[in-house]
């Protein structure tokens, strides 16, 4: 079986963006590279996002959108990096990783990314599960649910063979019914447009708890997605770029980083919407006030929201039935449509994640269908039998245990792509400078410390003395490993 991007470039479907590039206007080059950009950008819109900002806008109002901001511009510096090193290597990180690494690292690098994509995909069956749930007024059930996203993932595996446009013209579908439902959710609500400017560009947070800390730590792990690093490292290649000029590379280096900026500004204002929509119509409400109303509008599972003063609790699912409440059912199903897409666009990109990283680690081709098959196997277990034996909240629950997961294996994907990039014997003279390097060490550090931060609040809650042992055994070896692969970086001559 050929591997996945060689199956993009030996098509030769006249419609497809694999064909030379076009000679003529910046517009029409542009084009030409849009695609890998978009398909990247949705990692950034899967359901653990989606629910990572509602959550903040109803802990913290609108005062966490600096680092919602601050995280997405941090995210499209890591994606440049990863979209130069396949442009100028004509390899993904996987394939690098798999020549410049010994077997072991390898294999456990390896295992810790494909940890990430599995977790990823939870998220993505429980967001597809959620909003059919809700779109059927729950005549779907929660394993019902779960169950429907084995069957639709083959059925858009099929839209690969009509060619690789098509294919990101469905993907830029599905983003733009995102914008368009949650963008009626905020132009519905009217959200406070000073309170929200000043929150996105004044770093502070006045009057903020461990609550609010704990969510501005969770929306770093939900934004920058460690096998979305790789994804893009392996998207670029389905361009065709004479890697012998310097011009050409350095020009489609240019180009990739203008569409992801579109891309990811695209998605930054999508979150907006969410976090504005929750900020200004659910911070500081209590459950007593969501229970009234809902009771008073006849509104779906009003008993989801206890009878007490306590401060409103949202995750995706009681999301939707609090809009169902407060501005009609239109606002709850238009909301699940837009869950639904999240859902669907991020399980596409996930698979091809998974081909890739299994191709480059292990050099192993697989086929797609084999490929998906074992993933979703792996992710939908677990899943199902919380969405059977479990309620909803039991499911949704599982979302912020898995931003956690996501933002644990960041460094598996950091300190490579750093690495590598800073290699002259790679990337030539498009090799990282002092700067990039100083700024990539610096991003470990800090990811590192969140993480062990994310330990820490987590351990706690555990009560547990043989848990806290297994914690702090998983800690040192995590820790270990992440100094190996910062020693190797200096032993290859980072600095």
């Amino acid at each position: 079986t050929l591997s996945l991007t060689a199956c993009l470039l030996k098509r030769g479907r006249p419609d497809t963006a694999t064909a030379p590039l076009p000679i003529g206007s910046d517009f029409r080059k542009l084009w030409a590279f849009t695609g890998p950009g978009f398909l990247m950008s949705i990692a950034y819109l899967d359901p653990g996002n989606i629910e990572s900002d509602l959550q903040s806008g109803a802990k913290a109002g609108f005062k966490l959108l600096w680092v919602l901001l601050g995280s997405t511009v941090i995210g499209l510096l890591l994606q440049r990096l990863a979209a130069r090193l396949g442009v100028v290597t004509g390899m993904h990180l996987a394939e690098v990783c798999h020549q410049q690494y010994h077997a072991v690292p390898r294999i456990i690098l390896w295992l810790m990314v494909e940890l990430a994509i599995i977790g990823s995909d939870m998220q993505e069956v429980i967001g597809c599960a959620i909003a059919f749930n809700l779109l059927s007024s729950g005549r779907i059930p929660l394993w019902g649910g779960v169950l429907i996203t084995i069957i639709d993932t083959f059925v858009f595996l099929f839209l690969d063979n009509y060619g690789l446009r098509k294919l990101e013209t469905f993907f830029g579908l599905l983003i733009t019914i995102m914008a368009v439902t949650f963008g009626y959710e905020y132009v519905m609500v009217r959200p406070d447009q000073g309170e929200l400017l000043k929150g996105m560009f004044v770093p502070r947070c006045q009057g903020c708890g461990p609550s609010q800390m704990e969510q501005a730590v969770g929306i770093v792990g939900a934004v920058i997605m460690p096998h979305n690093i790789y994804l893009h490292s392996a998207l670029v290649k389905s361009r065709q770029i004479d890697r012998s000029s310097a011009k050409e590379v350095k020009e489609a280096n240019k180009y990739f980083f203008i569409e992801s900026t579109i891309a990811l500004f695209v998605s930054f204002l999508i979150n907006v919407f969410v976090v504005a929509v929750f900020a200004e119509a659910f911070y500081g409400r209590t459950n007593m006030e969501v229970h009234d109303v809902c009771n008073a509008t006849h509104g779906l599972h009003a008993d989801l929201f206890p009878f007490n003063n306590e401060t409103l609790q949202v995750d995706i699912y009681k999301g939707g039935v609090v809009l169902g409440c407060f501005f009609g059912p239109a606002a709850l199903y238009i909301w699940a449509v837009g869950i639904l897409a999240a859902g669907q666009s991020s399980t596409m990109t996930g698979t091809y994640s998974g081909q890739f990283v299994m191709e480059g680690f292990l050099n192993l081709r697989w086929s797609r269908f084999s490929r998906v098959l074992l993933t979703r196997s792996i992710a939908i277990t677990p899943t199902l039998l919380v969405a059977i034996f479990q309620d909803v909240t039991h499911l949704t629950g599982m979302n912020d245990f898995l931003n956690v997961l996501q933002s644990m294996q960041l460094p598996f994907a950091l300190i490579p792509i750093l690495t590598f990039t800073s290699l002259s014997s790679l990337m030539s003279e498009f090799a990282n400078g002092l700067f990039w390097k100083i700024w990539g060490a610096v991003m470990v550090l800090l990811v590192c410390c969140i993480n062990m931060y994310f330990v820490v609040i987590y351990v706690a809650t555990l009560n547990n003395i043989w848990l806290y042992v297994l914690a702090a055994f998983l800690s040192i070896a995590y820790l270990v490993f992440v100094g190996y692969l910062v020693r190797t970086s200096f032993d290859i001559s980072l600095f």
